[in-house]
């Protein structure tokens, strides 16, 4: 499953944002998620993988979990994306 999303928090995806990702993703043991932006895929289990995308406003992000749980971990990671106000569903 995957998701797309337009960067919107004028600081881009800093530490603490990405910590909330990276958190989130962590949860659920049985699904991979990744992040993937600019031609780059990372583990979203990774402070620095993600941090390393280098993420800026206006960027595209996509998420995308594989696995037992993808459905609930894309949900939980949506969230976490709206509520931090991060990005906004590219659709």
């Amino acid at each position: 499953m995957q998701k797309s999303f337009r960067i919107i928090d004028e600081d881009g995806i800093h530490a603490r944002p990405a910590t909330a990702l990276v958190n989130t993703a962590t949860k659920f043991t049985g699904t991979d998620a990744f992040a993937e932006s600019k031609g780059n895929k990372v583990t979203l289990k990774s402070i620095l993988g993600v941090l390393s995308l280098g993420l800026e406003a206006g960027d595209t992000l996509t998420l995308i979990t594989e696995g037992s749980e993808s459905m609930e971990a894309l949900d939980e990671l949506t969230d976490v994306m709206i509520k931090e106000g991060l990005g906004e569903v590219n659709e």
